[in-house]
Formats: C-alpha cells, sequence, structure tokens
C-alpha cells in the first residue's frame, strides 16, 4: 500500500514538471543580432522539433508532415525565451521575478501571444538539419521581436516593476550621458565640435528618455557650472576643490562611450561602440557593454546609431537593476563635510564622534570613507519615503547635530540631487 502510494505521488510530481516545463522551447538558443530601435530586437533563434513516434518509420512521417512548422513554432518561443530569461542581461533576473513568472507561463508562451511578440519574420530558413537520423529537425531563422510590448506583459502581470512605479517609490534615476575623451580634451568640446560624438550622444539620450529616465544634458550641466562657480566667487570664498568636484556631479548616473570603424570584409565598414556606466557618487562600474553595426559601405551616421543601439540595451538593464536595488536600500547620498581649522583637536574629535552618531540615526545604512581633521566624507542610504531629497537629508543632519551638544554650526555650502555638501563652523 506504501509502495503503491509513493508511485502515485512520484507520478504526480513527474506530471507537474512536465506541465511546467511544457511551455519553453525546446531548444532555448537565440541570439540578438541588433536592436533596431528602443522597443525591437532583431533575433536569430533555433528551433528542434523531436517526434513523439516511437517507431523509427512512424517518426520521420512525423518529422517530414510537421517537423518543420514545429520547429519554426520553437525557434519563434526560443527568441522570446531568450529576451526573458536568457544571455548576460535578460528582462527577469531577480528570483522573485523569476518565482511570479512561473506563475504566467502559459500566457507568455501561447502561440497566438508568441505571435503578437513577433513583429516581422524572414522568409528564408538559415539552417535545416535533421536530427537522430531523421526522427527530429532543427531550423535557424531571424525574427524581429517586439520587446516593449513583452515589458508591458510582464508590468501589466505584476511580475517586474516599471520605471513610473519605480520613480514613485526614489524617483528616476538621473543619468549624463559624455563622451570618454582623450586626456587633455574637454568633453564637452568634442560633443560640440565633433558630428560622429555628438550624433552617438543624441541616440543615447533618445533612447533613455524613450524609456521614461531624466537626462542631463552636459552642455547645459556646463552653463550651470559656471553660473555656480560665479555665485562662489560673489561670497569671496577660498577655492573649494571638493565643491569644484561636487560641480561635476549632475546625476545618479554617467555614460561614457566611445566608437571606431573597423573591417568588415569585401570593402565594407563596421562600428565598434564602446558604452560604460557609472555610480556617479563612487565612481563604480555598473556595466560595460560592445556594440557593433552590420558592415556597409558609407552611412556611417546609420552604423553609429546601430552600434550604440546594440550596446546601450545592455547597459541600461544593469543600471535599471542598480536602481532596483536601492530601492530595497534606500536612496544613495554623498555627504562631505569640511571642519574649520579654528577647532583644536579635542574639538574636532568631539565633532567627528558626533557626527558619526547623528548619521546612524538618519541612514538606514552608512559607509565611512574618509576621516581627517578638516575632513568627513560619508555615504548614506536613506529611507525613500522619508528623505527623498538631498535637502530633506540636511535638514536632518542639521537638526540632529544641533542636538548632539557638539561644538561648531552644521552650514551647507552647496546641495546637489545625490551629493550634499556642508562645513561645520564655530557659532
Amino acid at each position: 500500500m506504501k509502495l503503491t502510494l509513493k508511485i502515485i505521488i512520484c507520478w504526480a510530481i513527474l506530471f507537474s514538471s512536465i506541465g511546467l516545463f511544457a511551455q519553453y522551447p525546446v531548444s532555448k538558443q537565440a541570439k540578438i543580432i541588433e536592436m533596431t530601435s528602443s522597443a525591437e530586437a532583431l533575433m536569430e533563434a533555433t528551433g528542434i522539433y523531436k517526434s513523439s513516434e516511437k517507431k523509427e518509420r512512424k517518426a520521420k512521417k512525423d518529422v517530414e508532415k510537421n517537423g518543420l512548422e514545429g520547429a519554426i513554432a520553437d525557434a519563434r518561443k526560443a527568441a522570446v525565451y531568450f529576451l526573458l530569461l536568457g544571455g548576460t542581461d535578460p528582462m527577469i533576473s531577480t528570483s522573485d521575478e523569476k518565482k511570479k513568472f512561473e506563475e504566467h507561463l502559459s500566457y507568455f508562451f501561447d502561440t497566438d501571444k508568441i505571435s503578437e511578440y513577433i513583429s516581422f519574420e524572414e522568409t528564408l530558413i538559415l539552417k535545416k538539419v535533421k536530427l537522430s537520423g531523421g526522427k527530429g529537425l532543427k531550423v535557424t531563422k531571424r525574427f524581429k521581436v517586439n520587446k516593449e510590448m513583452i515589458m508591458k506583459d510582464l508590468i501589466a502581470k505584476n511580475i517586474i516593476v516599471s520605471m513610473e512605479s519605480l520613480a514613485e517609490s526614489i524617483g528616476t534615476p538621473f543619468i549624463m550621458v559624455i563622451p570618454a575623451a582623450p586626456q587633455g580634451t574637454n568633453p564637452i568640446s568634442l560633443l560640440k565640435n565633433d558630428l560622429k560624438t555628438k550624433h552617438a550622444a543624441s541616440v543615447v539620450e533618445s533612447f533613455l528618455t524613450a524609456k521614461k529616465y531624466d537626462v542631463v544634458v552636459p552642455e547645459q550641466q556646463a552653463a550651470l557650472e559656471n553660473l555656480n562657480q560665479a555665485q562662489m566667487n560673489l561670497e569671496d570664498r577660498e577655492e573649494d576643490y571638493a565643491y569644484e568636484l561636487a560641480l561635476s556631479i549632475g546625476s545618479d548616473v554617467y555614460i561614457t562611450f566611445s566608437g571606431a570603424v573597423e573591417d568588415a570584409g569585401y570593402g565594407t565598414q563596421k562600428y565598434a561602440m564602446n558604452v560604460r556606466a557609472f555610480e556617479t557618487t563612487t565612481a563604480r562600474l555598473l556595466g560595460t557593454e560592445t556594440g557593433y553595426s552590420q558592415g556597409r559601405k558609407g552611412e556611417i551616421m546609420v552604423s553609429i546609431e546601430e552600434a550604440m543601439n546594440d550596446a546601450i540595451t545592455n547597459v541600461l538593464s544593469r543600471i535599471s537593476n542598480y536602481w532596483k536595488d536601492d530601492a530595497v536600500k534606500g536612496i544613495q547620498y554623498k555627504v562631505i563635510i569640511n571642519i574649520s581649522t579654528d577647532f583644536d583637536e579635542d574639538e574636532v574629535e568631539e565633532i567627528q564622534f558626533a557626527f558619526m552618531d547623528v548619521v546612524e540615526k538618519v541612514s538606514k545604512k552608512s559607509k565611512n570613507n574618509i576621516t581627517t581633521q578638516q575632513t568627513l566624507d560619508y555615504l548614506l542610504w536613506c529611507d525613500a519615503g522619508e528623505y527623498n531629497s538631498s535637502m530633506k537629508v540636511y535638514m536632518n543632519l542639521k537638526k540632529e547635530f544641533k542636538a548632539s551638544g557638539a561644538p561648531g554650526k552644521l552650514r551647507k555650502i552647496n546641495l546637489n540631487r545625490k551629493l550634499i555638501l556642508l562645513k561645520i563652523d564655530y557659532e
């Protein structure tokens, strides 16, 4: 009796597993040829059809009759599968997202739904190979898949969080796009004077704005820095290198790019674009990717756009994952405090200890980068609901520092979106 019960349980688990994975493609082999736009990707995918017939003769007949269409259908699913779960930067990345996705497999891999996602299918079959002596078939074709449509369905099913929802909790990341300029060259000058560089930057900025990100334009930022510097000069203050550094930080993330023309054979050329994304407050590398255009004669601007679209897609996926992590840890702020030289050594130490306690009260998590007689450098992760602006962080730091009874008075020098530059002077 116990043995029979065990057999029944085993069969139940087996059929449950078959039902769970039946919706997935057999091959799962695909790759992105190019991102034709911010919404669509040209894919090359392989599909496999295996006959369920046991006898060889029947299996071969089954493949002759149904193999081609079955393999093509599997290739369509493989293209969608790759965007969802394959490669280095899938649309579904966290374990929680994968768990939620499992509940909707039949929806996303339904034949009609797959047809909706595929906006174009080439008639040409790139490869066609018989398997297992004719009892199976493998084909390779190219498809254009609407990634934006898949994303909307993932959001609608509450599998992933939309940028709008993320923006409500911690705001959208401000991203600056600048060229990776050679040493001694001003990147702003490159943007103004080099048409290829300017075109590449505009492609990224267009891509980002289409994805609802806030984009900081470097030329405008440079003008703002000049205005701020003029204001500082009016105050007749000594030159402050930390403040000058803060002026260059007008974003949460900055993206650098560089490109070059490469030989593609047969008298054609392709463009290679390297894109890197950094966290502004720490200069931590978030992602790097190289994209390539198709080989062609002339039309360099088209090649630049192709290569940039190819590279920025994966980098943007890593930026999104970084931003999701920040939603959990809290909004990150960099805080730099300049301590006046008028304090003696004991007073400086008292200020350092007091500020450490203040930071613990205001933040969910913190990291002390630098502590010297005149400088304190902290990274703070603050609750997004309570501290959604640098002004609110400063207000509470000031209040808690005053309550600590430590010598001196905390004042602001400059507040950026993510950087808070303060000073402690004698009252």
